[in-house]
């Protein structure tokens, strides 16, 4: 499977078969909450969150893989992510992109 956040693959005629997508709310537990928590009194990166939200945006983009293959595609074009706070802690990432066949 071909993933790419462009609207063609080069040298490939495409055939659009849809949209596609993939999403997970992530929440780190209390513990890690409260150490980070404490690390926004003295700044710099908040490690937890940021695997938090790498491991969302794997799972995301698994499930839009996962939903193009459903639809025979051969790659899924022009991906674009998106992000959300639900609530304190957790975050909703979104991977959707173009479903494609090569003609």
């Amino acid at each position: 499977m071909i993933l790419v956040n462009t609207d063609y693959i080069s040298g490939k005629e495409l055939e659009m078969l849809g949209l596609v997508k993939g999403s997970t709310i992530q929440s780190k537990n209390l513990g890690k909450d409260i150490t980070q928590s404490f690390k926004t009194l003295v700044g710099g990166e908040l490690k937890a969150y940021t695997e938090m939200m790498n491991e969302a945006r794997a799972l995301a983009t698994k499930r839009m893989v996962e939903e193009a293959e459903k639809l025979g595609a051969d790659a899924v074009v022009n991906i674009r992510y998106a992000s959300a706070a639900v609530m304190q802690g957790a975050a909703e990432v979104m991977a959707y992109g173009t479903a494609v066949k090569f003609k």
